[in-house]
């Protein structure tokens, strides 16, 4: 397996720290306001990566932050009236069911910034007492010309890094590139005590505070989107370092390409915004999925009603030929490793999920084929199941098909699993027969239970 690392440019071999396991950070959000697309696309393609890591056999432990404190979320919240904790509650509920929806594997955890500060303020004071921070007027800033290696993920010198930075009023910084790790408090924000005095963690610190407490010091892969390349993730390198005296902090940078509306970046500031659930109201999971993996995640991609509409028909047809299998007579004519290996081949090659989702047509292509000389295709639906699964495909309809009743399914299903980790498979099984007289299938893969419709 190779994947492009960004910190050297260049597709490397993967080999995890520890073999067998894979350590993986990915930048969460930003409750301020409900996910739109550009977050679904960047993690449907971790959602696909971790899929395909554990599909050959590695353990990953997942780790997704949510900075649940900031000047956007401060500000909002005063917008509505209401205050930052119950801004982010609700929106970090919607996210969640939104992720459900797309069917996003969760993360083990999903440590939240404000549950974080104790481990963070440790973080700060030893990043200090090594001289690389220093306080002032309350809040801490990181001492950037003490490295000599910053800017090695941007590619960049401090010099050409200097270009726009400037000192905002009531900043004591030493240099212009600082930056801050711990914020003095305004009048009427949440505050923590710390040694500084009352003040609130500054958004890279989070990061690698989190990180350092799930995974350890050295992790595998670290993910997010371009635009975090710089500063946030640089700074991260520049303070996990320094505080852990570890290197590298992370083995391999990887970054997706962001999604665009026309000739702009989706972007809260710019208000181009669709959501996700306003897009799952008119199309399936799959859909979207089919939408974001027709791009290599390293890639920009162009949001349009065309190519979703391309997705839409696309994921039709994979649905089709999942719940269409033939018990014929003929003994199917086929070399179904072929199609096997050559998904691996793409997946390898940089989770090439363009080319991996090519197979899975041309699995289709050849099941309707044998289909329709009367031969059995049982073969050709498992494997279009557990490669379909790699890529977190259901194959249903949208949620509308079920008449917005999917949160409830869900709901059951989670009961269902519960019932079967206690051993009560009676009830269990009596929840699969009461969804089934309702027209609802539910399938059971490993360690996870997916559910379709029933063919009308």
């Amino acid at each position: 397996m190779k994947i492009t690392n960004t910190i050297s440019g260049k597709k490397e071999e993967f080999i995890p720290i520890k073999d067998g396991e894979v350590k993986m950070y990915v930048c969460g959000i930003t409750p301020q306001s409900e996910a739109h697309i550009g977050h679904a696309m960047s993690y449907i393609n971790f959602d696909v990566i971790r899929r395909y890591l554990e599909f050959c056999g590695y353990k990953v432990h997942h780790v997704q932050n949510i900075t649940d404190i900031d000047d956007k979320i401060i500000n909002k919240a005063a917008v509505l009236g209401i205050t930052p904790g119950e801004l982010v509650t609700n929106n970090i509920a919607s996210f969640k069911a939104d992720m459900d929806s797309l069917n996003i594997l969760r993360p083990h955890e999903y440590p939240r910034a404000t549950e974080e500060v104790p481990q963070i303020i440790a973080m700060v004071q030893g990043l200090v007492d090594k001289g690389l921070a220093y306080p002032a007027r309350g809040s801490v800033y990181f001492r950037v010309t003490g490295l000599a290696d910053y800017g090695k993920l941007a590619h960049r010198t401090l010099d050409q890094m200097m270009a726009g930075a400037r000192i905002e009023p009531g900043e004591e910084k030493e240099h212009p590139m600082d930056f801050v790790l711990w914020k003095a408090t305004k009048p009427g924000e949440p505050s923590w005590e710390s040694p500084w005095g009352l003040g609130r963690p500054g958004w890279h610190i989070e990061c690698s505070a989190m990180s350092l407490r799930y995974l350890g010091a050295q992790i595998d892969i670290h993910g997010g989107g371009q635009d975090l390349i710089f500063p946030h993730h640089e700074n991260e390198i520049a303070q996990s370092e320094s505080y852990s005296n570890q290197k590298p902090f992370v083995k391999y940078w990887l970054h997706n390409g962001l999604l665009r509306l026309g000739e702009e970046k989706m972007s809260k500031s710019i208000g181009n915004i669709v959501s996700i659930k306003e897009i799952l109201s008119k199309y399936s999971a799959d859909t979207l999925r089919l939408f974001v993996l027709s791009s290599h995640y390293r890639s920009p991609l162009t949001f349009s009603t065309e190519a979703l509409e391309g997705a839409e028909k696309g994921a039709e047809r994979l649905q089709q030929a999942f719940q269409s299998t033939s018990d014929g007579q003929n003994v199917a004519d086929t070399n179904l490793s072929n199609f096997r290996e050559r998904f691996i081949a793409a997946m390898d090659d940089d989770f090439n999920a363009p080319q991996a989702t090519a197979v899975l047509f041309d699995l289709v292509r050849d099941m309707n084929r044998l289909r329709d000389e009367g031969s059995d295709t049982t073969l050709h639906h498992t494997l279009l199941g557990e490669l379909g699964g790699v890529l977190g495909l259901t194959f249903r309809g949208r949620t509308g098909d079920v008449g917005g009743a999917e949160p409830f399914i869900q709901l059951l299903l989670d009961i269902r699993q519960e019932l079967r980790e206690n051993k009560q498979y009676a009830l269990a099984d009596g929840i699969r027969r009461r969804l089934e007289e309702q027209g609802i299938i539910l399938e059971d893969g490993a360690g996870v239970t997916t559910w379709k419709t029933r063919p009308s």
